[in-house]
Formats: structure tokens, sequence, C-alpha cells
């Protein structure tokens, strides 16, 4: 069974920085696609960044330029380094694990960790 576990989230003031991680285990970490999304309260689950087994990105439009999404197959380790942060970027960060369906189309989350850009 997958197991996604973040860290790295915070209180920061506007303009500071953070990096968040995920530790994938129970599977083959470089067969996934991997994802960072956010839930703001009472708003929707958005993606914020993703990057595919084969390394390609892809970010929302309101974090391209500020962050930076990559991965480390040699650790198991998703990363999400956000600069620039800003008061809308506060909110809960989760890890997603997906396989494509014609691997079975597997998706897995993480448990979240809080990110909070205030003064």
């Amino acid at each position: 069974q997958v197991q996604l576990v973040e860290s790295g989230g915070g209180l920061v003031q506007p303009g500071g920085s953070l990096r968040l991680s995920c530790a994938f285990s129970g599977s083959i970490f470089r067969f996934y696609d991997m994802g960072w999304y956010r839930q703001a309260p009472g708003k929707q689950r958005e993606l914020v960044a993703g990057i595919s087994s084969g390394g390609n990105t892809d970010y929302a439009d309101s974090v391209k330029g500020r962050f930076t999404i990559s991965r480390d197959n040699g650790k198991n380790t998703l990363y999400l380094q956000m600069n620039t942060l800003k008061p809308e970027d506060t909110a809960v960060y989760y890890c997603n694990a997906a396989l494509p369906s014609s691997s079975g189309g597997a998706n897995y989350w993480g448990q979240g960790t809080q990110v909070t850009v205030s003064s």
C-alpha cells in the first residue's frame, strides 16, 4: 500500500519561502506521476503543480515563476519549492501519487501539511 507523508509546512511572512517534501513508500516511486494540490478554507482542492514519471512538469498559472516541483527517484521523495509566497497561497497542501489508467489507475493522497502566509 502506497503511503505519502508530507512535511515542511508552517507559518511564513509574505515574500518568504518554504520547501515542502513528500516521502513515498510502498511501491515503485519512479512509475508514478506526482502532484501537489492545495485546499483553502471554503474552496475546492486545486492542482498546484505536477511532475510526470518522465519528469515533465506543469503548474497552475497562479504559481508559475514562484513554485518549482521536483522529484528525487533515488530518495523516493517529491518536493515543492515555494518562493515569493503570498497570503493567497495559504492552504493545506496535499501530495498525490497516480498511475496512468493503462497501469491500473491507482491514486493516493497524503494527509496534508498546512501552509500559512501571514504577517
